[in-house]
């Protein structure tokens, strides 16, 4: 069921990739694999966005179009079960290449939701 409150979803995925990117300030990719503490705070962060985007369902296709959320919201569960199996690198390539551009797109389903008329 999609979210009674799609606003705050979109703030929440907004929120941890702000966190992300502070944790990866001033780090390389050798330097993020190597460092266990920031690619759970990483990971932890990807399950929340994750979440968030099971959380809007069909509204994040509608307000935020043009982005893989199938995708974001699988990758929730393979951090959740088959974490086992998470590549930090692939990790690194979602945090610096794959969450701008979702944090763009989040940014402009918030002025769409705050102007509904302008869309």
């Amino acid at each position: 069921m999609p979210s009674s409150r799609p606003a705050v979803r979109f703030l929440d995925i907004l929120d941890n990739i702000r966190l992300i990117q502070s944790y990866l300030q001033g780090m390389d990719r050798a330097a993020f694999e190597a460092d266990s503490r920031t690619r759970d705070a990483v990971e932890r962060c990807l399950e929340r966005l994750s979440e968030a985007a099971t959380k809007l369902g069909p509204q994040a296709d509608e307000l935020a179009p043009g982005l893989p959320w199938q995708a974001v919201r699988a990758f929730g569960n393979v951090l959740r079960h088959a974490y086992d199996q998470v590549d930090p690198a692939r990790i690194w390539e979602i945090a610096t290449g794959d969450l701008p551009r979702i944090a763009a797109a989040a940014e402009v389903a918030l002025q769409r939701l705050d102007n509904p008329d302008d869309s």
